[in-house]
């Protein structure tokens, strides 16, 4: 990205601030088996703070997506990330009883998240009474994008086709959706008989949403191309963005974090670039006074020699 661009997607969000991070906070959770570990990422200081819950893509951690968390609270969000079942830091077999609901323990965690924001708050030295609980966004990578869409309105197909129950939230006003799979008419064998939560419907995913799609993200799950990245954005209803970048794969340029050996299509670039955006795009979301957005989303469309193109409707 050239320093033009960046200069003026950095008008758009503002300096960064000095932030604190902590972990683990742990939430209780009876019934799951293992109490949630979340971690927290603020800025140092600051009141009436937006919230951002993040879910991590299949065996991260809180520990994960370092360019992004930290990114987002230096930039004013505090920043709420828990550790699901599937992570390699837990180490769940997959024999365990709780495997095939893996899924739906994944939206209870973000729930459970929402519903201990006061704890969470107060667990953090000086983060107490900062916390705007009314202006709230969830986002997600991969399966975390698929996490996060339920609670925006996303449901799951059973085996006859017939959408399953509404898992959303209304206390989310906002979603960023990062590398979020397709419809479910294309599966593989593997998919189609193994991750039977992989047969979305989008008709109800009415909450407004940022979906960000790599063209060269040539799913194992999916026996079309990267287009099938872009099925949220064409089947959902509602105030929808989709920035489909050029080249980025399934890391879309290394957002899990930084050097990390699955990053095949590492950018640095692409990684400001999506920063930038998705800041822009929440801020102007939850603030629908703030025209962040307008002004960023500008500045990829009026770009020379863009990294991606944006769709809006």
């Amino acid at each position: 990205m050239s320093d033009s661009h960046i200069a003026i997607t950095q008008r758009a969000v503002g300096a960064p601030a000095a932030i604190v991070s902590v972990k683990p906070v742990v939430l209780s959770a009876p019934g799951r088996g293992e109490d949630l570990q979340v971690r927290v990422s603020a800025p140092a200081t600051g009141g009436d703070l937006p919230v951002v819950v993040f879910s991590h893509g299949f065996g991260w951690s809180m520990n994960g997506y370092a360019p992004l968390a930290d990114f987002w609270a230096a930039h004013g969000f505090v920043v709420l990330q828990p550790t699901h079942l599937d992570s390699r830091t837990l180490g769940l077999p997959a024999e365990d009883r709780r495997t095939p609901r893996i899924w739906r323990f994944r939206v209870e965690d973000l729930k459970r998240v929402l519903d201990g924001l006061e704890v969470l708050e107060t667990s953090v030295p000086g983060l107490g009474g900062r916390l705007d609980g009314s202006r709230i966004a969830v986002a997600g990578h991969s399966w975390g994008a698929q996490t996060a869409s339920t609670l925006l309105g996303a449901r799951v197909l059973d085996s006859d086709g017939v959408p399953g129950e509404d898992m959303s939230d209304p206390r989310v006003k906002a979603g960023v959706l990062l590398a979020l799979t397709g419809l479910g008419d294309d599966l593989t064998p593997f998919a189609a008989e193994n991750l039977p939560f992989l047969k979305p419907s989008f008709d109800t995913m009415a909450t407004p949403a940022l979906i960000v799609a790599g063209d060269h993200d040539q799913s194992a799950l999916s026996t079309r191309g990267p287009d099938w990245f872009t099925d949220p954005y064409t089947y959902s209803p509602g105030s929808k963005s989709l920035l489909t970048l050029f080249g980025a794969e399934h890391s879309l340029g290394g957002i899990p974090g930084y050097e990390v050996a699955e990053t095949t299509d590492e950018s640095p670039a692409r990684v400001a670039l999506i920063q930038q955006l998705t800041s822009a795009f929440l801020r102007s979301a939850l603030y629908p006074e703030d025209t962040s957005w307008q002004a960023a989303a500008t500045a990829l469309e009026e770009h020379p020699n863009p990294l991606g193109k944006l769709q809006r409707k």
